[in-house]
This record gives structure tokens, C-alpha cells and sequence, in this order.
């Protein structure tokens, strides 16, 4: 472990020192102004409250498509050992997959060791393209086989993948919900043209959760979307935060303005999550990560205060 792991993973620790697992926090805004106070983790992670349930996840999470996604050679494993430990040591706990990734369910399955599959909040999907009138009883096989790979029963949440087949597959899931084979349902996206489809579902179906893309870059959702899962209550989880690393191109070669410090972000990956977590719709983040120091970096977002509008005015004016 290099010396920028070791301190960040000391600066969790030092933060636990003084934080009560699941208790609130008050954070103070620029100028003086308190901010929104937080339940934290025992490690100071951010928590949010899953609305049909009020059970609290921490606010940053884990995704798997393309790091997870490798064979059974330990030279690719290793890292994604260390990822593990440094993530639920950290006190997070959400970790996003799906058949669609590959090998990353079958992977995470058994690395996951035994006390993390006790803390783990799984969130795979459901994915049968192709599958016509089948799609129930493939559905209903896939995660089957996702369970079994994953070594993880029950799934705390199942979700459609892409809105793939989506009715077929919401009846299957609510049975499965009633009969506990699951604990949540929700469905999925990654394009703000799906966001029309995504209003309509949540106006018709009873979820448990919504994922889509959002971003500084990608802030349509703020429109309608985020304020509709929070009018119905809806646990909304968000991919592409970093537009598939295309933010850090965007800021490239810019130094990180003295007032990032202000709501404790040290750097732009920093400053890129807390603007997702600012919103108070967002319930979790879950950026994909192979690296330790990645992952570190991410995690500190979930910590300290959050950018007030006035912050995120400027976030969005650096970005361009």
C-alpha cells in the first residue's frame, strides 16, 4: 500500500474516533451557514435513507462493469482484493453489478469473503435481450445463475437492466419481494433520453429504487426526474458520475480552486461526487473503480460537508 493510501485510510480511521455509527453530524457551510446535517457511518461516510424502507446505506458506492470484468489470474484479482478491503473498511457497503458485466458477478462472488458478504448491499440486474415471449422464465434462470455466482442469497436489490423486457420481469420481481428472495426492485438507465420512459414507469410502478446517469456535465435529471423519485419516494442510485472519465478532460491542467476546500473536497473526483451528493434526491453514487487509490479518493467524497448552491455554481462554471 503506497503512502497516499495509508494516510487516507488513516484519515477514516481518525474520523471514526469521533463519529457515532449512525448518528448525525452538522456540517458547517461557506460563510457560516450550517448545512444539511448527516447520518454517518461509523467511518463518517454520508448516509441516505432508502425511502420505503428507511433502512440508511452509505452514500458512495461500488460499480463493477469493466475493473470487475477480468479472469482468474491473481495478477488481476489482487488489486480488486485490495479494492474490497479497503471499501468495506472504509464502512461502505453498496456495490452495483449485472450479467451484462461479463465475468463481474462471478468475480465479485468469490472474492467477497465471508464478513463481507455479511456487510455487502448487492444491486445486481436483470438483462434477457433478445428473448421475445421467454423473457419471464430466462429472466427468472438469470438470476437464478446471478445468485448462485454471486453466493449471495438473498439479493438485497434486483433491477431491470435498461429497461429490458421490463414488465415481464417487474412481475417476477415483486413475487420474488413478497416471498423474500429479494429486498428491493428497481429498474435501470444510463441515457437522459430514457429519462421520459424512467418518469413514466415511477408515475405507474410502485419501486424501490431508480438508477440513472448524472453529473455535472449531465444535469437534466435536476429538471423533473430527481425532484419525481423524491415526491414519490423513490432510492435513486447514479451511474456515469464522471461521464466515463470524460469530466478530468474537461478540467485537465486545472489546478483545484481554493474554494473546493471549502465543502472538503482535495480533488476534482472529490468535487465531481459531491455535486451528484449535494442533490438530497440522491440516495448513492457508485463509481467504478480497480484501484485502491481511486477508490480512497472516491470515498472521501462521501465524507464532510457538502457544496452549497453557491458551490455548485462554480463547479458547474469550471467544468465549462
Amino acid at each position: 500500500m503506497d503512502r497516499r493510501n495509508f494516510l487516507t485510510l488513516g484519515g477514516f480511521a481518525a474520523v471514526r474516533a469521533v463519529t457515532a455509527s449512525g448518528h448525525s453530524q452538522d456540517h458547517t457551510a461557506a460563510g457560516g451557514a450550517p448545512a444539511a446535517s448527516h447520518a454517518t457511518t461509523q467511518e463518517g461516510l454520508i448516509m441516505r435513507r432508502i425511502p420505503s424502507s428507511g433502512e440508511l446505506l452509505p452514500a458512495i458506492g461500488l460499480g463493477t462493469s469493466g475493473p470487475f470484468e477480468v479472469g482468474a489470474d491473481e495478477n488481476s484479482r489482487a488489486p480488486l482484493r485490495e479494492v474490497l478491503r479497503a471499501f468495506f473498511g472504509a464502512g461502505a457497503t453498496l456495490v452495483d453489478t449485472s450479467p451484462m458485466y461479463s465475468t463481474a458477478e462471478a468475480v465479485l462472488g468469490e472474492l467477497l469473503t465471508a464478513e463481507q458478504q455479511s456487510k455487502v448491499f448487492i444491486a445486481t440486474k436483470v438483462w434477457t435481450p433478445g428473448s421475445g415471449g421467454a423473457a419471464e422464465q430466462k429472466g427468472i434462470e438469470q438470476m437464478q445463475r446471478s445468485m448462485s455466482l454471486l453466493k449471495h442469497k438473498p439479493v438485497e436489490l434486483m433491477q431491470v437492466h435498461n429497461l429490458v423486457d421490463l414488465d415481464a420481469h417487474l412481475k417476477t420481481l415483486r413475487r420474488w419481494k413478497e416471498e423474500g428472495r429479494i429486498r428491493y426492485l428497481g429498474v435501470t438507465h444510463y441515457t437522459t433520453s430514457s429519462y421520459p420512459d424512467l418518469m413514466s414507469i415511477i408515475e405507474r410502478e410502485k419501486l424501490d429504487f431508480v438508477q440513472f446517469n448524472y453529473s455535472v456535465g449531465t444535469r437534466e435529471a435536476e429538471k423533473r426526474l430527481l425532484p419525481m423519485c423524491a415526491e414519490r419516494g423513490v432510492a435513486v442510485l447514479i451511474n456515469r458520475a464522471f461521464e466515463d472519465g470524460n469530466l478530468f478532460t474537461r478540467v485537465q491542467g486545472k489546478a483545484l480552486p481554493a474554494w473546493a476546500g471549502e465543502f472538503g473536497a482535495k480533488s476534482w473526483a472529490q468535487v465531481f461526487l459531491k455535486f451528484v451528493l449535494a442533490n438530497p434526491a440522491v440516495t448513492c453514487v457508485i463509481p467504478a473503480t480497480g484501484k485502491v487509490r481511486n477508490l480512497l479518493d472516491n470515498l472521501g467524497a462521501g465524507t464532510g460537508p457538502l457544496p452549497d448552491a453557491k458551490h455548485r455554481a462554480q463547479i458547474v462554471a469550471a467544468v465549462g
